[in-house]
């Protein structure tokens, strides 16, 4: 087996001029790129892993553009990458190979402007275990005075058209990450965010492409881009009349143009690609590895079962409330938990939305014991303490914003804009100032009270009128960037000081999901909205790019929060499981047979929790496709274990449903079937016994449409967890 990485030379024509086929390799996948001096590097290929015969003997691609990194002003009509104005005025740029190198699993294609000492470094990086290509490319001034880029993706690929469909994400708040299942049509299409602090509300950064029609869960040739980014993002598909779909992805460039100084090098975002021969789910499974391994924060350890304050409670924060709280969980087998909004405020104190946020002194009245009490209580019940910040925000009504209102986003010359409660502003993390304050905040109480095991950071408000008081004039449109810029910033320090605290990343709900924050954040908050059956649709699509060890998926009360409607907690709790469990439902609100429940699927969750947390996932039948039905499955590494999940999504009678087969599996392993959080009266008839892999996965088992507790208990929601282990 060769290495990750390697060159293969192809010819040289003389001492001055080469050219070179450029292979990345991983385990099952490869992209070549032709790489001559000067020209623009030129992509070959990228798709199944190619044998060296086949690398000796490819067919060049025909009819279409396959530079890669297309530069603006020599060729106008077609897309770019990269634009930029020069110091002189010119807004052209041509970029050809000068060099390439390779160190390590990293290869480097510089490319420079004959004309310009401006420099573009193409960089692949491949992670061979996992299937990952990762790219992004450093664009450096050697200009004597600044030069402005207009436009910086972080790559461009193109893609051969066929029927070829797009999966990506749309959606609201508590409505997170909705699939949506198209085929490319001529023209364009743009995915984009201008949010400015949170980027996964609307659509994700992420994207899927199934080369071979409407993409199939677990067969079919597919390819997944993710964008490593927290901040405003531009995904773009051109199709033209050429043979290709040209895909472009990076930061957003709108009303950012960015004055690149004298020496200074602007590096875009990473972007990861992933192939598969396996379906969607077979870039799923590649994406979680890759998370899991090089980009989730404690991406290898169990995450803790918890309960959070927040619907039990709202703003109502007390002493004697969070010590029932801690006691409730503890009872029920739970290991953590999470004092949310509403704990700070002196001057001003936070009785709701309207205030104090940058005050994070501890409202006596509410806690007169302080921080101390509620982790001498954690200690007491043996669980551990969690808080809710809110570090990036202020209020128009706190002592922070009667101290530094220079320390806001604000439009020059302008009023401010206000947000939540009608005084939430945006702190302007632009300014070195700000980051240290921001810093500051999980620093002190960190410093008092290293006891804290977890804190859930929120961000609960965008950028609404653009301006820093930081920046300078000529720099207002650096804003976006320079925000983002001094996030990771903060997100770095805290990390480097407290590599052992658990963060959630939570922005209204899901706003923060993306590849850019995780390798600070341990997890995220998929979205405000626990309502179970809007939540299937929600982790479906999550699932597409993100592990279910970073997916908080919490058992809540009914009538739901959000939309009010009415489920069985078993549905519920199932539901939940299939992510990282938690509890927003109150134990004290419960009856004794609902804490039974809760108490038995704790116990067996824990059970269940490297599989699901650090399993491969298989999804087969999609909630998406109206068949009834949704379900899943995840599979340990060792094919020994697998949890499979089924949900019904509507009920009728004289229903019919289709019978799921399996997948992941060993075939010739024979598995023995046992369901978890049973409430029937009697055990379904594939209780306790065995079958093979093969059988499970050629036929499957067929799943009683209705649970069949007592009658008093019976009501129209259905769902089965089942647990599978090798024999």
């Amino acid at each position: 087996m060769k290495k990750i990485l390697f060159l293969a030379f192809l010819m040289v024509s003389a001492s001055t001029a080469w050219a070179k086929q450029v292979v990345i390799q991983t385990k099952n996948t490869t992209m070549v790129l032709d790489v001559e001096t000067g020209k623009q590097p030129q992509y070959v290929y990228y798709g199944a892993k190619l044998s060296d015969y086949d690398l000796q003997n490819l067919q060049s691609p025909r009819d279409g553009r396959m530079d890669a990194y297309p530069a603006y002003g020599m060729n106008c009509p077609a897309e770019a990458a990269v634009a930029m104005t020069h110091a002189d005025g010119n807004m052209s740029t041509e970029l050809f190979a000068t060099d390439v190198t390779t160190q390590g699993s990293v290869t480097q294609i510089t490319l420079k402007d004959p004309k310009y000492p401006v420099q573009v470094v193409l960089c692949y990086q491949a992670r061979f275990d996992e299937d990952m290509i990762e790219t992004w490319t450093e664009i450096k001034n050697g200009e004597a005075k600044p030069i402005t880029l207009t436009q910086f993706a972080s790559c461009s690929l193109p893609i051969r058209r066929g029927n070829v469909w797009l999966s990506h994400f749309g959606g609201s708040w508590g409505n997170e990450a909705r699939l949506i299942e198209e085929p490319i049509q001529l023209g364009q299409k743009v995915i984009k965010n201008k949010d400015g602090v949170r980027n996964a509300h609307t659509d994700h950064a992420e994207v899927m492409f199934s080369l071979d029609g409407k993409g199939r869960e677990n067969s079919g040739d597919v390819i997944g881009a993710a964008l490593c980014y927290s901040g405003n993002y531009q995904l773009k598909v051109e199709t033209d009349d050429t043979e290709y779909h040209y895909f472009f992805a990076g930061i957003n460039p709108d009303n950012s143009a960015y004055h690149l100084k004298k020496g200074e090098t602007f590096t875009t975002p990473k972007v990861a690609f992933s192939f598969s021969k396996c379906g969607l789910s077979g870039v799923s499974r590649n994406f979680h590895k890759w998370g899991r391994k090089y980009m989730l924060a404690h991406g290898n350890k169990e995450r803790k079962i918890l309960l959070n304050s927040w619907e039990g409670v709202y703003f109502d924060i007390n002493q004697q409330g969070m010590d029932q709280m801690m006691g409730d969980i503890a009872s029920m087998g739970g290991e953590l938990f999470v004092m949310d909004d509403g704990w700070f405020g002196v001057k001003y104190p936070r009785k709701t939305d309207n205030c104090a946020l940058g005050d994070w002194e501890v409202d006596k009245n509410k806690l007169p014991e302080g921080i101390e009490g509620l982790l001498r209580d954690a200690k007491k019940h043996g669980i551990k303490f969690g808080i809710w910040i809110e570090p990036e925000m202020t209020n128009s009504v706190s002592e922070l914003y009667d101290a530094h209102p220079d320390w806001v986003v604000k439009a020059p010359k302008r009023d401010v804009v206000k947000g939540r409660g009608g005084t939430q502003l945006v702190l302007d993390l632009a300014n070195p100032k700000v980051q240290d304050f921001v810093f500051s905040i999980v620093d002190n109480l960190m410093t008092k009270y290293p006891e804290i095991d977890y804190i859930k950071w929120d961000a609960n408000m965008a950028i609404m009128n653009h301006g820093s008081q930081y920046l300078t004039m000529n720099d207002q449109s650096h804003l976006y960037i320079e925000y983002h810029r001094g996030f990771e910033k903060v997100c770095q320090r805290v990390r480097a000081k407290y590599p052992n605290l658990t963060i959630q990343a939570c922005a209204s709900g899901g706003g923060r999901a993306n590849w850019g924050v995780l390798p600070y954040f341990d997890e995220f908050w998929v979205s405000d909205n626990t309502d179970a059956l809007q939540r299937i649709y929600m982790q479906w699509g999550t699932s597409y790019f993100f592990p279910a060890i970073a997916m908080a998926s919490h058992i809540s009360a009914t009538p739901n929060h959000t939309v009010f409607r009415t489920t069985a907690l078993k549905y519920r709790v199932d539901v939940a499981m299939s992510g990282r469990l938690g509890m927003e439902i109150q134990p004290k609100n419960m009856t004794d047979d609902e804490k039974e429940l809760c108490r038995k699927a704790i116990a067996e969750y824990k059970q269940i929790r490297p599989i699901v947390q650090f399993g491969d996932i298989y999804r087969l039948v999609s909630p998406y496709d109206k068949q009834g039905l949704a379900s899943l499955m995840y599979v340990d590494e060792q094919k020994s274990k697998s949890v499979f999940f089924w949900w019904k999504t509507e009920s009728f009678q004289n229903e019919h449903l289709p019978r799921v087969k399996m997948a992941g599996l060993d075939a010739s392993k024979n598995y023995k079937i046992h369901e978890l959080n049973r409430i029937d009266l009697r055990p379904m008839d594939v209780e306790g016994k065995v079958f093979s892999g093969a059988y499970l996965m050629n036929h499957g088992l067929e799943m009683p449409y209705r649970n069949e507790p007592e009658w008093s208990k019976k009501n129209d929601w259905s769902s089965r967890v089942l647990l599978l282990e090798a024999q």
